[in-house]
């Protein structure tokens, strides 16, 4: 980890800042230019985020680098579902795009990155490593053995592969971006502590 970067578990008082982060690192992502309508795209996109990191924060792990430059947000596999009002309020945001989201079940008992963004004029400053590892170190300390995520940028996939994980599927989404789903296993304290 790149000691220089300091990073933290967010709190409440981070989320707005964070989603402003993860407004500007998805603004030409393919995935979210996809399944967000053009109208009102940064508004939609920016809400979507802040939406999202309140669940994650409340169910899981968010993690933030330096001053919510960098961002990333993982769900445990017991998460609760989402109340009625989110689910309302991200089928209103996507609009008649909500068809288009499609999101497979991960396997049993695995984590899930749900997001993971750096401010555009941070990127390339290995803020996306940094976050990486700290918040697969948080899950595995929290019992986690196994983490999957998605991503539909290919420079994504060497970023993922880097810190362990490697693509069990990719998927060509007909008219929408290509989709690496990918999946890194590790041992944590209870597993060895079993095995002993």
């Amino acid at each position: 980890m790149n000691t220089s970067i300091r990073v933290r578990v967010a709190d409440a008082d981070d989320l707005a800042a964070a989603a402003d982060t993860l407004a500007a690192a998805f603004e030409h992502y393919p995935w979210t230019r996809y399944v967000i309508p053009q109208e009102h795209y940064h508004e939609r996109l920016r809400a979507l985020q802040k939406l999202y990191l309140e669940y994650a924060q409340a169910n899981g792990i968010v993690g933030v680098a330096g001053h919510c430059d960098g961002v990333i947000a993982l769900l445990p596999p017991d998460a609760p579902e989402p109340e009625p009002g989110m689910v309302d309020e991200v089928m209103r945001l996507h609009g008649d795009r909500i068809g288009r989201l499609q999101q497979g079940d991960p396997p049993a008992g695995a984590w899930r990155v749900e997001t993971l963004g750096v401010r555009p004029e941070r990127q390339g400053q290995r803020l996306a490593s940094t976050l990486l590892v700290f918040a697969l170190a948080e899950a595995v300390r929290r019992g986690g053995e196994q983490v999957v995520l998605d991503t539909s940028d290919p420079r994504n996939v060497r970023l993922y592969e880097r810190h362990g994980f490697h693509t069990t599927t990719h998927s060509d989404n007909g008219d929408g971006p290509l989709i690496w789903t990918m999946t890194a296993t590790f041992e944590n304290s209870t597993t060895r502590e079993a095995s002993l």
